[in-house]
């Protein structure tokens, strides 16, 4: 591969994912790197007053300041982008640095969103807490009635939001549907792709207009850094996106940038391997608990639709016990091999209870509207021997009782 043959697009949109996930958007310098470049810098400097003037004012390309350009983050977001189908990317300093720019740099008092009940934590406090203070309405429903979504569109509405699967409930969103419906309207549909990431489904397929991140997710799957990103248009991006976040500053730093593009380089091996052994985990637990929500398995409510829009059922599931917040707690408490830990995307296994953790903030009502009671629990699989998470799953259900 020639040196800026990762950033040529009429080249890279030809390959594979898994070579797009390993070779796109790399820009190799005059030393002829293998694995890309670290540029830790804030500034840039020019051989004449000339070339920033010509950079600044959109004439010439070119680093300007790191706030709105770098090397090593370009190359992340070309990466990204080339995976996702979308002309367009920006990377941020977070996932909830994501979601915010995705929603307030298009949205203004007197606006209306309609976002999905179920969604993480911070997601749903965005909706319900920050952006009324700007004078943004907005009305919460069930993201997998497809009638909710017609019945709560008004004459200001502007955007849909929603994350599918939900994070912790599992549930689905018809995307072909509530895109089209959102396109017939001139709503611009905004989707959390956190849990599926586009190794294992692409929004943009189904009619999607922005596709945000938690890239500290399944980008990274090792726990490391901090890391978000927002996919779009080209013109979405230009003129409404980079205003914004020019103006802002949500920018992620380019070691974290680096450190994704590593991650990225093993997702599909990763998210495959991880997601075969939800399967295997999920069967074994389907019989001993009263409720298992998993999108890979027959008796989730809406398997067929997981079928149609994901290539698995994913790495993430949720239990349900009927014991309650004691019942939950005594489960994590006898885990042995499996992790207590709020983070999801994991290389390593993670079991949490939401309702004390990523849920706690939305408060009880919040949590019983979007059905997270407090014996759930949401366990991430990770690429552990699944015979050894089952056996650590087995002796920890029956402290429980069973």
């Amino acid at each position: 591969m020639k040196r800026t043959t990762g950033q040529d697009r009429s080249i890279t949109r030809h390959w594979r994912p898994a070579t797009q996930a390993v070779r796109g958007g790399t820009w190799r310098s005059e030393m002829g790197e293998t694995s890309e470049a670290l540029f830790l810098t804030s500034g840039y400097t020019y051989d004449d007053a000339a070339t920033p003037a010509a950079r600044f004012a959109g004439e010439a390309e070119g680093m300007t300041y790191s706030r709105l350009q770098n090397p090593t983050v370009a190359m992340l977001e070309e990466r990204i982008a080339l995976l996702e189908g979308a002309e367009a990317c920006r990377a941020q300093a977070s996932g909830m640095a994501a979601m915010t720019t995705a929603l307030l740099c298009q949205l203004s008092a007197g606006d209306h969103i309609v976002a999905a009940k179920a969604a993480f934590g911070s997601c749903r406090w965005l909706v319900e807490n920050l952006l009324p203070r700007f004078g943004i309405e907005g009305t919460l429903i069930e993201a997998s009635d497809n009638a909710a979504w017609e019945a709560a569109i008004r004459p200001n509405t502007k955007v849909f939001f929603f994350e599918t699967p939900a994070n912790p409930t599992l549930g689905l969103v018809d995307m072909a549907y509530v895109c089209g419906l959102a396109k017939a309207h001139g709503i611009t549909t905004v989707v959390d792709n956190a849990f599926a990431t586009n190794a294992l489904q692409r929004p943009m397929e189904f009619g999607a207009d922005v596709v945000a991140y938690s890239a500290t997710k399944m980008m990274d799957g090792q726990g490391r850094v901090l890391a978000g990103a927002v996919c779009a248009s080209q013109d979405f991006m230009d003129n409404v996106l980079m205003p914004f976040q020019r103006n802002t500053g949500p920018n992620i730093a380019p070691f974290n940038a680096w450190v994704v593009l590593k991650g990225l380089e093993t997702l599909d091996l990763r998210i495959m391997r991880q997601s075969e052994n939800a399967q295997k985990v999920a069967e074994f637990v389907e019989g001993r608990v009263p409720t298992i929500l998993y999108p890979g398995l027959p008796s989730h409510p809406q398997h067929a639709l997981a079928q149609r829009q994901m290539r698995t059922g994913g790495t993430i599931f949720s239990i349900v016990l009927d014991g309650g917040r004691a019942q939950a707690h005594g489960l994590l408490d006898a885990l042995k091999l499996i992790d207590i830990s709020n983070n999801i995307g994991d290389s390593r296994s993670l079991m949490c209870h939401p309702a004390t953790t990523t849920h706690h903030g939305v408060g009880p009502q919040g949590r019983a509207d979007m059905g997270v009671g407090e014996g759930m629990l949401r366990l991430n699989i990770g690429l552990e021997d699944a015979d050894d998470l089952i056996e650590d799953l087995d002796q920890a259900l029956k402290a429980i009782g069973l």
